[in-house]
């Protein structure tokens, strides 16, 4: 399910998760080749990406319950 991305965070070992507006986190990652997020590593990359919108993992773990 689709969800916006409200602000960003680094975790304990220093990975980029989103905040999304359903309250999940998800971990977002630039890892050529496998994912290409080149937005990730920069301040001003994450802030363009506020209120764009990310498949949300777990909501579509609950809908599928």
């Amino acid at each position: 399910m689709k969800r916006k991305i409200v602000s960003f965070e680094q975790d304990e070992e220093g990975h980029w998760v989103t905040n999304l507006e359903c309250g999940h986190r998800q971990h977002v990652r630039h890892d050529p080749p496998f994912r290409i997020r080149p937005w990730v590593p920069t301040e001003a990359g994450r802030q363009s990406r506020i209120g764009a919108l990310l498949n949300c993992k777990l909501c579509d773990e609950a809908i599928i319950k």
